[in-house]
């Protein structure tokens, strides 16, 4: 009797499949696009959504693999990711420096951040139409509108960490006579390094931002190109693909960026560790 006990009891605390699914974060982040992908098309085919405006899922999954096949998608997928990469690179190395430097330098900071702190409520695409009178139509204009958004993501981040050190880490290396390059490359920076990834994942989203606004002036690439391009010519279904891989490309920059962030910053507890303590 009392092995049977024992038995229903092991029986009855082990989780169903269900159970176990539902626990799974990677499967309710698949599960929840996928069950709006079905009712979307369930109300595509009911005609409960006028066509026009909300073709089906499959609908736009067939004219996303027409134009895979006639390259014309990969292209502009190309142009984007350059224009993104360029104007990321160009924007958050100056933003990390510049916020490591002001964070171990008060007067630095009480010189530059009043002014950093005004400029930063524009809205940045408010800045394209002074860009571009500045650098003119071509491929310069959209690297430096997106240096623009990502800079300040980045040096916020980057000035956040570094004000969040310890005091007392910068007085050891003061007392033993460490150099300020030195406080910058062993102190400043791992200690910041977790901000400054938190940065530079709201920096690539703004950059994805901005550069869709910019492809649709004085260009004829890009993924914002494609989206202006289908409103003109009324191709919803190419919008939708446009709009598909712009979530696609936002949502692999930031896995990207994470599997970095780990691989860089062993010592930053992860949240599997966290929740064991």
């Amino acid at each position: 009797m009392s092995e049977e006990i024992v038995i229903a009891a092991g029986t009855a605390q082990r989780p169903s499949l269900w159970q176990r699914l539902t626990a799974s974060h990677g499967f309710m982040a698949v599960a929840s696009p996928l069950m709006l992908l079905v009712l979307w098309e369930i109300a595509a085919r009911a005609g409960l959504l006028d066509p026009r405006f909300f073709p089906a899922p499959s609908a736009v999954l067939r004219e996303l693999i027409v134009l895979l096949g006639s390259g014309e998608l990969l292209v502009n997928v190309g142009w984007t990711l350059q224009r993104v990469a360029i104007g990321f690179c160009l924007g958050a190395v100056p933003a990390i420096v510049l916020g490591l430097m002001m964070g171990l330098s008060p007067p630095l900071t009480a010189l530059l951040r009043p002014s950093i702190a005004a400029i930063y409520p524009i809205p940045k695409i408010a800045l394209f139409p002074l860009i571009m009178l500045i650098f003119g139509l071509g491929e310069t204009s959209k690297w430096v509108i997106v240096a623009v958004a990502v800079f300040f993501q980045v040096f916020f981040s980057t000035l956040a960490g570094v004000l969040n050190i310890e005091r007392i880490y910068l007085d050891v290396a003061t007392n033993f006579g460490a150099s300020r390059w030195q406080a910058y490359r062993t102190i400043a920076l791992p200690a910041a390094l977790p901000f400054i990834f938190t940065g530079c994942q709201l920096g690539l989203g703004m950059a994805l931002i901005v550069v869709v606004v910019a492809e649709q002036f004085g260009t004829k690439t890009g993924l914002g190109f494609m989206i202006w391009r289908s409103w003109q010519v009324f191709e919803v279904q190419d919008m939708f693909v446009a709009l598909i891989m712009v979530a696609l490309l936002g949502y692999g920059s930031q896995l990207a960026m994470l599997a970095l962030e780990r691989r860089l910053i062993r010592w930053k507890p992860r949240d599997g560790a966290r929740s064991q303590v």
